[in-house]
């Protein structure tokens, strides 16, 4: 997909819109995991744009039209209604996000405030562009239109039912028998962030920004790599603070608390956080220690201790990727290979509990929010 865009101007050009195909069941899922090039992701149809009407009532509906001479209607957005953030993800002040229909399925909306200044709409056109030039996967949300021919300037992407993994892991520690999930579960969404997050690297894109915060479940339980914002941010110059406050220390390899460069091997120090998080149904990484004492911590040898519901062989992977030395942890390849071939002995059958009730204010304070920026952007 390819989304252009001209920032000399104060009106933004039109974008183009492709669509992509829809999520894969569990098994196509888990096939597509071990696409190294993310094969099954090249679908779509030709390109084309949208655009939205003035209406402003709670359910309204937007004009999508296609860029020709004469406007032509070529579709509508209905049943707009505000997206209520979860404590994951939260739009910055700059961002609305709507849920809509479009084309027969759920779409997320994500809309500029239409008094943005200049800089914003180009941030905004520059993040369209990013994830069109990323181009589709079956493990990365899809980028399906970009309205950018008036204001407010919207992104519409798909919608993934579940939302975010941190809040869905939180409800499966409330309620195990609507959102039960288990360790095979866990593995086959490991390997499906994997598989997004190898993609990323081989096009030299660092996330830097992994999490379950960062991740958004779809309907079918399917795992989609998110929060963006940083890999973009990496991408402009002059940008390294902006960078630095989208992440959340606890999360960081050892190297980039150190100050050091971000690289594909600090990516995957925090996919074994995130691994983390999975097991234990959303319990916050190194959660006796501070923010500020972390480095001096790991460096003393400490690392992650075995959650009560991990296996040996889920807490292998983890300790793996965790690793102090970077050239001592896998690849996202290697990674891959090993959750694929875990899938085989992983429990299937017992649905993992948590040790504790949720405490948010807890949470909140024991995964350093307060101390680093909070939200992964959607």
């Amino acid at each position: 997909m390819t989304i252009q865009n001209t920032h000399n101007n104060v009106k933004p050009t039109l974008a183009a819109a492709r669509h992509a195909s829809p999520e894969r069941h569990a098994t196509a899922a888990r096939h597509a995991a071990r696409d190294r090039h993310g094969a099954a992701a090249r679908h779509g149809s030709p390109e084309r744009t949208v655009a939205p009407s003035p209406q402003t009532s709670r359910e309204r509906n937007v004009a999508a039209t296609t860029h020709t001479p004469t406007t032509v209607p070529l579709g509508n957005f209905r049943h707009v209604t505000a997206l209520t953030p979860s404590f994951s993800i939260r739009p910055n002040e700059t961002i609305s996000l709507y849920r809509a229909r479009m084309d027969n399925r759920d779409v997320v909306l994500r809309t500029l405030k239409e008094n943005a200044s200049n800089s914003e709409k180009q941030h905004f056109l520059g993040f369209a562009s990013f994830l069109g030039r990323l181009g589709p996967h079956p493990f990365i949300p899809a980028l399906l239109g970009v309205v950018s021919v008036r204001s407010p300037l919207v992104m519409v992407m798909e919608e993934l039912r579940n939302r975010d993994l941190l809040g869905f892991l939180w409800r499966c520690r409330e309620d195990t028998t609507s959102h039960g999930i288990t360790e095979k579960r866990i593995v086959i969404m490991a390997g499906q962030v994997a598989s997004a997050l190898e993609y990323l690297h081989n096009q030299g894109c660092i996330h830097g920004n992994i999490g379950a915060r960062s991740v958004l479940v779809g309907g079918d339980l399917t795992a989609k790599l998110w929060g963006l914002g940083s890999a973009y941010h990496r991408t402009q110059v002059n940008t390294a603070g902006l960078v630095e406050d989208v992440e959340l220390k606890k999360w960081e390899a050892p190297e980039v608390l150190a100050r050091r460069t971000a690289s594909n091997s600090s990516d995957v120090w925090s996919f074994g956080i995130l691994l983390y998080e999975m097991v234990t149904l959303g319990d916050p990484p190194f959660a006796q220690i501070m923010s500020t004492e972390l480095l001096q911590y790991l460096q003393r040898g400490k690392t992650l201790k075995r959650p009560t519901n991990c296996s040996n062989a889920l807490y292998s992977i983890i300790k793996s990727c965790c690793n102090w030395n970077p050239q001592g942890r896998p690849s996202v390849t290697d990674l891959i290979r090993i959750l694929h071939a875990g899938e085989r002995s992983a429990n299937e059958s017992t649905a993992l509990r948590a040790s504790e009730p949720l405490n948010l204010e807890k949470y909140t304070r024991e995964a350093g929010y307060g101390e680093a920026f909070n939200f992964a952007i959607f």
